[in-house]
């Protein structure tokens, strides 16, 4: 199993926090997100993490660097779009390490290990959305519409609201021939007007629409959160801590170069 990581992208919404720095290198419990997630895909058996940069790249791959995750190879993947495409221009660079069967992860989902252990011990479609529920959804949730089961319908931040069955956690898991599909959908949608512009999860809202196939796994009750907003970075914080405390995480030393 191998994951790709997106993490390309700046996190504008996060100034002036992200001035010089991407939000995957933005510390929590003295450790940078991209490290959290890192430890939680070695801790569920993940041999290999392809993090896709582009914004700081250099300053991602130099704290790449310095840690040591074992049991996990990680690479980077350079992404030369960042600046003019969203995130499925990270997933187009990507295309060639959509083999086998693997994870594609945004790069700014904190999340226990817990949640995917979950996915991998529960998915059993080619093509697997992970989600949760809440009461209420806002307008930047990625929400889903289900046939009343586990089977995806739609994917979407602007779907109806009396249609919504969940939101993605920004976890996705491929097995068989999954991958191909998915990569067939990544090209077919960034040809597209605007296609460039689009979240990669247009790829999967075409794949449930027109072929179907695609399910859900729901990790309600584990902890997991995205850091977008200001407001999201105290959350966050309050959420590596408590795994801390919890011992969720096997931890070595903090190496303060990675937080500063």
């Amino acid at each position: 199993m191998k994951a790709i990581v997106l993490s390309a992208g700046q996190g504008k919404r996060l100034l002036p926090l992200t001035d010089s720095r991407p939000k995957c290198l933005l510390p929590f419990a003295g450790r940078p997100l991209l490290e959290w997630q890192l430890r939680a895909l070695a801790m569920q058996g993940v041999a290999e993490a392809i993090v896709v940069v582009g914004f700081a790249a250099e300053a991602v791959e130099t704290a790449l660097e310095r840690l040591d995750v074992p049991g996990l190879r990680v690479r980077t993947l350079f992404n030369p779009f960042y600046s003019v495409a969203d995130n499925i221009g990270s997933c187009y660079v990507a295309l060639p390490e959509m083999t086998g069967d693997f994870l594609v992860l945004n790069g700014d989902t904190l999340f226990e290990p817990a949640v995917l252990g979950t996915l991998l011990a529960n998915a059993t479609a080619p093509v697997t959305v992970t989600i949760d529920r809440k009461e209420r959804y806002d307008a930047d949730d990625m929400k889903v519409c289900l046939d009343g089961g586990s089977q995806l319908l739609a994917i979407g931040k602007t779907l109806p609201a009396d249609s919504v069955d969940g939101e993605s956690i920004g976890m996705l898991l491929f097995r068989g021939d999954g991958g191909a599909r998915f990569a067939g959908s990544i090209q077919a949608v960034i040809r597209e007007a605007e296609g460039p512009r689009r979240w990669y999860l247009s790829a999967i809202d075409r794949l449930a629409r027109n072929d179907g196939g695609v399910e859900v796994v729901s990790i309600e009750g584990h902890q997991w959160g995205e850091v977008d907003f200001p407001a999201d970075v105290e959350h966050a914080r309050r959420l590596v801590e408590g795994w801390v405390a919890a011992g969720r995480f096997a931890l070595p030393a903090v190496d303060e170069r990675l937080s500063a």
